[in-house]
């Protein structure tokens, strides 16, 4: 396994720390939280820029990169949503993308066709994940300092945002795939 997707595994063990320490009751827990979340963030960019530049970009990284980039994304939304901080629907929306474009990988990759993220994808996964900091920098400074803010206004409407960045995202990707997937098969 090359150091890439050594990278995009390490990613994938992230997302469980994340939700361990966002839960732990600690002084100080969203921002741990917000700096776990940002390492992994931090590593999508790393691991696909070093695989291009060695040029060893491989169909398991290709896979698995968006794999845990969802894995990472999904633990994001769902300590949101235990902490009153995202509307179900909005975990929904983005969840029924994410199956429905892993879905449309699957049948490529049955067909020996493998569909890399496109731009859209990738702006939607940047827009999520530093979403998703500001919202967990913003709980810091609300638990710490009791600033006036909605921080659930906030969030939802942050989240809402990245919810139609992925539903769009995923719409031109699923559009896109027809040109190279034979769906009758």
């Amino acid at each position: 396994m090359n150091t890439p997707n050594k990278i995009t595994v390490g990613r994938m063990f992230i997302a469980p720390i994340f939700l361990v320490v966002f839960f732990l009751g600690i002084r100080h827990r969203m921002l741990y939280s917000a700096l776990i979340f940002a390492i992994g963030s931090i590593t999508d960019a790393i691991d696909g820029r070093l695989a291009r530049k060695n040029n060893i970009v491989t169909n398991f990284g290709k896979l698995l990169d968006p794999i845990a980039d969802k894995m990472l994304v999904t633990a994001g939304l769902l300590a949101f949503l235990k902490a009153g901080l995202c509307n179900i629907w909005i975990v929904m929306i983005i969840l029924t993308r994410e199956f429905a474009v892993t879905s449309v990988r699957l049948i490529a990759s049955a067909q020996g066709v493998v569909i890399p993220a496109n731009i859209g994808g990738k702006i939607k996964t940047v827009l999520q994940m530093v979403s998703f900091i500001v919202i967990m920098c913003l709980g810091e400074l609300y638990e710490v300092n009791k600033i006036g803010i909605n921080l659930n206004l906030v969030s939802n409407v942050l989240l809402a945002v990245t919810a139609f960045a992925a539903v769009a995202s995923g719409l031109k990707y699923i559009l896109d795939s027809r040109k190279v997937i034979d769906f009758k098969k």
